[in-house]
Order: C-alpha cells, then sequence, then structure tokens
C-alpha cells in the first residue's frame, strides 16, 4: 500500500512542534523537567557527524543562561526518546546537567521519523552527504517526486537533485567530503566516475590543491584518452618481383607500386607478341 503523502506538507509538522513549544503548558503537549539518563536518542536522527568544538560552546552558553529552548521528546516504555534537539541535548550533558526542559509530545514512530529528518533539513545542520539521505529518506517515506520534495523543503529542483547524486559517490570520496578534503562543488564533478577514477582525482586534489575548473578539465582528458582508438589497417601490398623477371625476360619494362604493376610498351608490336604469349 502506497505510504501517505505528507499532505499540507513539510510546514504541517513544524507546525505541531511550534505549537508545543507556544504551548508549554497544554495538557497534549507538557514541558517537563526530565533526567538526561531517561532520555534515549532517536534512532531516526539523520545526523551523523557532531562539531565538537560548538558541542562545547553550546554547553557553556547553557551553564551560564539555561536552555533557551526545550528538547521534544516522546514518551517510551522505559523513559523518554529524543524527537528534535539532539546538539542542546549532548550539549547539556557536556554541560554536567542531570535535567533537562523537555517537551513531551504524543507521537508515534513515523512521525519521529519525520521531526528528526525535517527538524535537521529546516535548521541547516546537516552536512552534505546527512542531507542527501535525508531527502532520500523522505523521497522513500511519501513516494515524492523530487519536485513535491523541493516545494515542501522550500528549495529548488536542481538542489534536490544535485544533493541527491552525491549518494553515487563511493564510500572514500563520500568520506573525503565530509572530511573536507575536497569540496562539495569537487565532490558534484566526480559523479559518475568509477571508483578507481574516483579515487585517482580525490588524490590529485588533495595533493596539488586542484580548483573545480582544474578537474573538470582532468576529468575530460580522461574521458577522451578511454576513448577507443580508430586504427587504420595497414594497407596491403603484393609481391611482383617473379612477375617482373619474367616480364623482362620478354623485354618489357614495368613499375610497380604497392598493389599496382604497370607494363610500359614502346611499340604497337610489343603489345601485339606480349599478347600472342598471353594466348598461348
Amino acid at each position: 500500500m502506497k505510504t501517505q503523502k505528507l499532505g499540507r506538507g513539510l510546514d504541517a509538522l513544524l507546525g505541531e512542534m511550534d505549537e508545543a513549544y507556544e504551548n508549554e503548558g497544554s495538557k497534549r503537549d507538557m514541558v517537563l523537567e526530565i533526567p538526561l539518563k531517561d532520555i534515549r536518542p532517536n534512532p531516526f536522527q539523520p545526523r551523523k557527524t557532531f562539531d565538537e568544538v560548538a558541542l562545547l560552546e553550546l554547553a557553556e552558553s547553557i551553564k551560564e543562561d539555561g536552555l533557551l529552548q526545550p528538547i521534544v521528546v516522546t514518551e517510551d516504555i522505559d523513559g523518554y526518546v529524543l524527537i528534535a534537539g539532539e546538539r542542546r541535548f549532548r550539549a547539556s550533558k557536556l554541560a554536567k546537567l542531570k535535567e533537562i526542559r523537555a517537551v513531551v509530545l504524543n507521537s508515534d514512530e513515523q512521525k519521529m521519523r519525520q521531526f528528526a529528518l525535517i527538524e535537521n533539513i529546516q535548521r541547516e545542520e546537516l552536512n552534505s552527504i546527512e542531507l542527501a539521505d535525508a531527502y532520500a529518506e523522505l523521497i522513500k517515506l511519501h513516494e515524492l517526486t523530487h519536485d513535491e520534495l523541493a516545494t515542501m523543503v522550500h528549495k529548488s529542483r536542481t538542489h534536490i537533485t544535485n544533493s541527491l547524486r552525491l549518494l553515487q559517490l563511493s564510500t572514500k570520496t563520500q568520506k573525503a567530503l565530509l572530511e573536507k578534503k575536497i569540496s562539495a562543488g569537487h565532490a558534484k564533478v566526480l559523479v559518475g566516475l568509477d571508483d578507481k577514477q574516483q579515487q585517482v582525482i580525490v588524490n590529485s586534489i588533495v595533493g596539488q590543491k586542484l580548483s573545480v575548473r582544474e578537474v573538470e578539465a582532468m576529468i575530460k582528458s580522461m574521458k577522451v584518452s578511454d576513448k577507443p582508438l580508430i586504427t587504420k589497417r595497414p594497407e596491403e601490398t603484393y609481391n611482383f618481383d617473379n612477375l617482373k623477371k619474367r616480364l623482362q625476360y620478354f623485354g618489357l619494362k614495368s613499375k610497380t607500386s604497392k598493389k599496382t604493376l604497370t607494363i610500359e610498351f614502346s611499340s604497337e608490336e610489343e603489345i601485339e607478341d606480349f599478347l600472342s604469349h598471353l594466348r598461348d
């Protein structure tokens, strides 16, 4: 059965979270002080890498000014599951807090997945590969076209398509992008090359500090060199040596090229004489 579409779009889901923040004292979505140890990370969190320096800075800010915006969780059998606010959650742990303010939202598994994807996309906290994975996950969940997803996340269709193309890169190339050894511009022009070619170019980018334009020129030359060469078949040549000797025996001169023999006659009599030998 086809997965249900997002209806009014991602804004509808974001609206639910905004409403929860605005109505912190509502019966439907409560704000509680919850022990950090009772909260489990969202298993559907698309973000895999976190800037440690930025987290430490946020932890210091939370120590000094407190947590300005609560995290969002949903109640589980043995505690709570984080829906949104993983940076605040991690930073609060670094700040050695025992409890954290949290909006407790009524949520099911699909909504948890959606909230995690949407919050990170809207906050622009994902790296390029994580963002591409998030787009791919939303497309899979709701069977969206690139155009539909572009409208929902307020991005261009080109941005969506180009982001998704990064998932075609080899694991090593994706790692180089995440480690900022190559730029997103470099990565985009590597799409379509095989793993070996990608590795050669990535090494060249790192070793020679190549610009995107220089990489494009390098790829172009690689494609030209990979084209099969059209080789001309060697022209055949004939050996006329024996025939020339026989013609000389009859007193006739001849010239030869690779595939041609030309007999020279000095008179009509020589021609008749030659023809008579052929008729014999």
